[in-house]
């Protein structure tokens, strides 16, 4: 992600970003915990990962996709993302950690969410400094919190 906006600076990107770094933490101890051996653990840290995102895409997607996919500048940009979350939340559940091509599918679908995630913090949030009223950030904070009781 930039440094050189300030959008790191805005409480919501900041709650999204810790997100961010808590999933991809998790992920790639899951692929660690695999490389082990330790397909219960690498489990654990998958069901970790789909409960983490699940508040997030809930927070994203009913507040600042849903204020900034009001201009049509942002709306396939967002659907497509949000395309990706759909697909994500797909193949969590349903990964047998114990069939080798379901490991290698989560190995994908960690290197993936990591380009997911450089869209959204390289592309959209900076994005969002301009594009934004002060209350849509309200709305979408309050759409966060509402993901995050």
């Amino acid at each position: 992600m930039c440094h050189y906006c300030g959008c790191r600076d805005i409480p919501l990107i900041k709650e999204f970003i810790a997100e961010h770094e808590r999933v991809t933490d998790a992920g790639g101890d899951a692929v660690r915990a695999l490389d082990r051996g330790e397909t219960a653990r690498a489990r654990e840290l998958v069901d970790v990962m789909a409960r983490e995102l699940a508040a997030h895409w809930r927070g994203e997607e009913d507040g600042l996709f849903a204020v900034m996919r009001q201009d049509e500048e942002y709306a396939a940009y967002i659907d497509a993302l949000v395309q990706e979350h759909r697909e994500l939340a797909a193949l969590l559940p349903a990964l047998d950690l114990t069939r080798e091509a379901d490991a290698g599918r989560l190995r994908a679908a960690v290197d993936e969410l990591h380009r997911h995630i450089a869209k959204e913090e390289d592309g959209l949030f900076p994005a969002s400094l301009t594009a934004l009223t002060g209350e849509e950030w309200n709305r979408s904070m309050a759409a966060w919190r509402a993901a995050h009781p």
